[in-house]
């Protein structure tokens, strides 16, 4: 099992930043890939970002050169930098897991084996 809890969320003014974080603790093996997800009222949930064990990132182009996501060498913390914030990026974010490798496919929600309950990221105009 994997046990995964997200801060930093908030509101903030379009063009503004915020840093998301996740702590995850548990079994080291099923996370070889971490995620970002968000999901918006009435829409699907979606991926944002995405890194592998080995370093190796994926970023939805809605939010690519504006995101990044970094997690440090023992996989325990997951970060998400957010700059240029748009009011579309108004969202419930989530931090998952994934017991396989991702590498370089960006894969779908459906095959992430862990959440977290996540963190509201709210943008105004």
């Amino acid at each position: 099992q994997v046990q995964l809890l997200e801060s930093g969320g908030g509101s903030v003014q379009a063009g503004g930043s915020l840093r998301l974080s996740c702590a995850a603790s548990g079994d080291y093996y099923s996370r070889n890939c971490l995620g970002w997800f968000r999901q918006a009222p009435g829409k699907e949930r979606e991926g944002v970002a995405q890194i592998g064990s080995d370093g190796i990132t994926r970023y939805a182009d809605s939010v690519k050169g504006r995101f990044r996501i970094s997690q440090d060498n023992a996989k325990n913390t997951l970060a998400l930098q957010m700059n240029s914030l748009k009011p579309e990026d108004t969202a419930m974010y989530y931090c998952a897991a994934r017991r396989y490798y991702c590498g370089g496919t960006f894969y779908s929600p459906a095959t992430f084996n862990f959440w977290g309950q996540g963190t509201q990221v709210t943008v105004s105009s």
